[in-house]
């Protein structure tokens, strides 16, 4: 049968329970295939009554020894007890509304219990899983459910599939790589990660899988951004950077005069610049992306500035306007808060060649943006955009040079196959006079000495922030999420009450997030209630303290973008997380954020503990959803799967080759789960 066969055709399954597959990413047969387990259910250690532990299922071997009457504890509930045992001791055990399962279970008969055993005489367990004797020794798979489908029912599935296709599967490991990295086949591959008889079945077939995945991975972002490097008439004439130094109050560093230098070489070659300029929070991007604006205006450019949200696009309006001022560059915004007369003002302007610096968000590549002779475009919080998106920025000119930037620290070998052929300039050195922000991670219950700490900062002259998850409560609201405007309130008559707050969020009209910013700069408000809205861009010098509400619901990177909002000055600023969160992952990453100020470790754990997919936000960075590999754990596989998709495009570009043909296939598919198609 063909593997892309709608999974509706298969016995048992038909269009109802297809729809119910759907939901979890399957439609084909090949795609139930590659449904794997996320773990396994362990039959292979049988553990004796009295030696079971409460804090971890584990399967047990018993025989029944009584069966209760049913007992009907109120409407909709009923109990049915049985008493089992072994050699080490007895045990009572629960089902909860299970009448057909219990009434199948025989007297004196032996059965597999599966689940957590409670201390007690006799022991205890509860709703257990129930399997017969004879699957002792087995490993049974547990898969990524939705509800009405069952891990037994989709393990039943999955063995009804591979025995229709497995032998139409063809291996999209070339032979040359997969007997180098000494991996099995795909077949064994695909029954054992299914069906093992012990770990090492497993082991085997898994580390087989996760490397075919993030080879076809590579491989297909290597096809995706791979391009002639065009000439362009877009070279930029070579600039001195003495000259734009000279002009600031301050010395750069030496991180960013290397990557200056690194660009202005870029602009000058006769192929455009494709370059990711990579850095933390208050490191300094925003000054090499104004000196390479510089180089290209002096040569007769334009250049346009995308950033994410208006008040970083207000922001860089500002800090560019900063800068470049003194030499007479001339600075517009263009957002989609823009009225219509002073939109078509503005258009009317980069057209002719009256803006030389235009700045904005996604009204940016709007289609009635034109401009004289686009040579530079520059994207801040590149992984915000999707790649329509910026290639529509790029189409606005002919082969015009391209800097991004990204305050997300991610490892090389990932940025590398995100961001495609870019060349990577890292800063690695924060500007001199900055002092740590020290983070504490504290309970609701301690909120009133925090407030007591705020205003002791406020009374010194400071000014600070709080955070919220929510603008607004609504009605799906969870009961312990504090929204913004609901803390404001709290805070003006309570603990802060005399002091000036105001709020910002994304919901106010722009008007009055610019107004709000500007007051809060020149400090007449004190204390900024708000959303993630300025989680990047807002540069407030005077800010030394910052509130996170329900930390928990942010990601460590946002937290850590967060917190950079603070420590701009010279003076010791302060981040305050306040989390009741008893996970233990939510707490690791709490924890991770108040042990380390370095943005690339809590790059490193932020996606080590959330995955690529909440990493990055909206799935916009152009990766596919992994179904068995892990970005952050396989690390090492990456890069060897890097190296092999490398060596195997070097000798064959277009895999045209026939031992290719199954590789190139398969990376179509990936390409078309993330609608792109590769060259």
């Amino acid at each position: 049968m063909d593997p892309n066969t709608s999974i509706q055709f298969l016995p048992g399954v038909g269009p109802a329970r297809a729809k119910l597959f759907h939901k979890l990413g399957v439609d084909t047969l090949r795609d139930l295939c590659c449904h794997f387990p996320r773990s396994y259910l362990d039959l292979t250690r049988i553990t004796p009554v009295a030696e079971a532990d409460a804090e971890e299922a584990c399967a047990v071997r018993v025989r029944i020894l009584r069966k209760r009457p049913e007992a009907r504890i109120r409407k909709g509930l009923s109990l049915f007890k049985l008493t089992a045992a072994d050699d080490s001791g007895e045990v009572n055990v629960t089902f909860f509304n299970a009448k057909f399962a219990f009434e199948a279970l025989r007297l004196d008969e032996e059965y597999l219990f599966y689940g957590p055993v409670k201390p007690g005489r006799p022991r205890e367990m509860a709703s257990p899983q129930v399997f017969p004797v004879g699957e002792a020794g087995s490993l049974r798979p547990i898969y990524p459910l939705t509800a009405g489908l069952s891990s037994k029912a989709i393990s039943q599935c999955v063995r009804r599939a591979l025995g229709l296709i497995a032998d139409s599967l063809p291996d999209p490991i070339p032979d040359e790589v997969r007997e180098e990295r000494r991996l099995c086949g795909l077949r064994y591959a695909l029954e054992h990660i299914h069906f093992p008889t012990d770990v090492h079945e497993a082991r085997i077939a898994r580390e087989r899988l996760i490397f075919e995945e993030l080879f076809t991975l590579a491989v297909t972002l290597s096809r995706m951004h791979a391009r002639t490097r065009t000439l362009t008439a877009l070279r930029v004439s070579p600039f001195d950077p003495e000259l734009f130094y000279r002009s600031l109050p301050f010395s750069p560093t030496a991180a960013q005069r290397r990557a200056i230098e690194e660009i202005l070489a870029d602009l000058t070659k006769d192929t455009p610049m494709n370059r990711l300029l990579q850095g933390d929070v208050g490191s300094g991007k925003t000054l090499v992306a104004a000196a390479a604006c510089l180089a290209a205006v002096r040569s007769g450019m334009q250049c346009a500035v995308m950033a994410p949200t208006e008040i970083l696009a207000e922001q860089h309006r500002e800090t560019f306007e900063r800068f470049l001022s003194p030499f007479g560059v001339r600075t517009a915004l263009i957002t989609g808060s823009v009225q219509a007369k002073e939109r078509r003002a503005l258009l009317a302007a980069a057209e002719a060649r009256e803006v030389d610096l235009l700045i904005g968000t996604h009204a940016l590549f709007s289609a009635g943006v034109t401009f004289h002779r686009l040579g530079l475009c520059v994207t801040d919080e590149q992984h915000r955009f999707g790649v329509a998106q910026r290639a529509a920025l790029q189409e606005k000119s002919e082969n015009p040079h391209v800097l991004v930037m990204s305050a997300t620290p991610i490892p090389r070998t990932l940025a590398l196959m995100i961001y495609g052929d870019l060349d990577l300039s890292v800063l690695d050195e924060l500007p001199g006079g900055r002092i740590p922000v020290s983070t504490y991670c504290i309970p609701t219950a301690k909120l009133p000495r925090a407030w007591a700490f705020v205003r002791g900062l406020l009374d010194e002259g400071r000014q600070g922030y709080v955070v919220c998850p929510l603008v607004r409560e609504d009605g799906d609201s969870p009961p312990d999420l504090l929204s913004a405007e609901q803390l404001l309130k709290e805070l003006t008559t309570g603990p802060l009450a005399g002091y000036r707050l105001d709020i910002l969020h994304g919901k106010l009209a722009a008007a009055k997030k610019e107004d709000v910013m500007r007051r809060f700069k020149g400090g007449e408000i004190q204390l900024l209630v708000s959303t993630t809205v300025i989680e990047v861009g807002v540069d407030v010098p005077n800010a030394a303290v910052m509130v996170c509400m329900n930390a928990e619901r942010f990601g460590l990177s946002q937290l850590h973008q967060l917190r950079g909002r603070v420590g701009r000055g010279n003076t010791a600023s302060h981040c305050i997380l306040v989390s009741d969160a008893r996970g233990e992952t939510a707490r690791e990453r709490l924890r991770a954020l108040c042990e380390t100020a370095d943005g690339f470790c809590i790059a490193q754990a932020d996606l080590r503990l959330r995955g690529p997919g909440d990493f990055f936000g909206d799935r916009q960075h152009g990766l596919p959803e992994m179904r068995i590999a892990d970005m952050a754990s396989d690390v090492d596989v990456l890069a060897a799967a890097q190296a092999a998709a490398t060596a195997v495009l070097k000798g064959d570009p277009a895999l045209s080759e026939p031992g290719h043909r199954a590789l190139r296939e398969s990376c179509e598919r990936m390409a078309r789960s993330v609608g792109q198609r590769p060259n």
